[in-house]
């Protein structure tokens, strides 16, 4: 509407009847599918890496006060930086690889896993855990068989979280690396002296598109396997 009516130039904002067509002939074009391909796979690889990191940190963290109170100050003074803010020093000292764009995003996504997992632990019930530990658990055992399933809701809810997160950082890094492929990178030559904002829009719509399918599924998920308690967690 803003570029018909004259109020945005149509060079940067092309209109629906063209971004639409645009974005279908993508899904058809190999070289575009391929940058998305690595796109997602870089974003769940670093999801992935993010879970196994965050949810037995969150565990420790959560249940033995002593290393919560060591670690709380690092922890809390690394996690208001931004990942893009982290994107020219990771360039500057690993180059342009996909290692790059996924470390950054497990940077970026371990934040609300490992809070979620914390919070989730200060709401177990103590009966649980001395029952247990009355019967002979062990502490590891209270962890694996009570808390874990317990922190479960909350996990999923961060990882949740976590995905657009991670795919926002992948596809920020693709832009500003140049040289990594991915959705980031087909934007940037696409936005290349402004002739194809078309393929720009309908890009973005895309990487939109992604998260918006990953985050129903992931609620879906969420609604399966644990009806009985409704999505909720602290957003980090």
């Amino acid at each position: 509407m803003a570029s018909q009516t004259g109020l945005v130039p149509g060079l940067y904002l092309r209109p629906p009847s063209e971004v639409l067509p645009t974005m279908v002939g993508l899904l058809g074009d190999e070289t575009f599918l391929r940058a998305l391909l690595a796109t997602v796979l870089a974003t769940v690889i670093a999801l992935g890496i993010a879970i196994l990191i965050a949810v037995p940190s969150g565990l420790l963290l959560g249940s033995i006060p002593l290393v919560r109170r060591a670690c709380m100050t690092v922890v809390e003074f690394l996690r208001p930086i931004p990942s893009v803010a982290l994107i020219p020093l990771a360039l500057l000292i690993t180059g342009t690889g996909p290692d790059t764009k996924i470390a950054l995003a497990v940077y970026g996504a371990l934040w609300p896993i490992l809070f979620n997992t914390m919070y989730a632990l200060d709401e177990l019930d103590p009966l649980h855990v001395e029952t247990a530990r009355a019967f002979g658990t062990g502490r590891v055992a209270v962890l694996t068989r009570i808390a874990l399933p317990s922190a479960a809701p909350f996990v999923l809810t961060g990882v949740r979280l976590s995905f657009a997160i991670a795919l926002a950082v992948v596809v920020s890094t693709e832009l500003f690396a140049g040289g990594t492929k991915g959705l980031g990178q087909f934007i940037m030559e696409a936005n290349s002296g402004g002739a194809h904002m078309d393929q720009v829009l309908a890009g973005t719509v895309l990487a939109g598109l992604v998260g918006y399918a990953a985050n129903a599924g992931l609620e879906r998920l969420h609604t399966k396997l644990f009806s009985w308690n409704a999505p909720r967690g602290a957003d980090a």
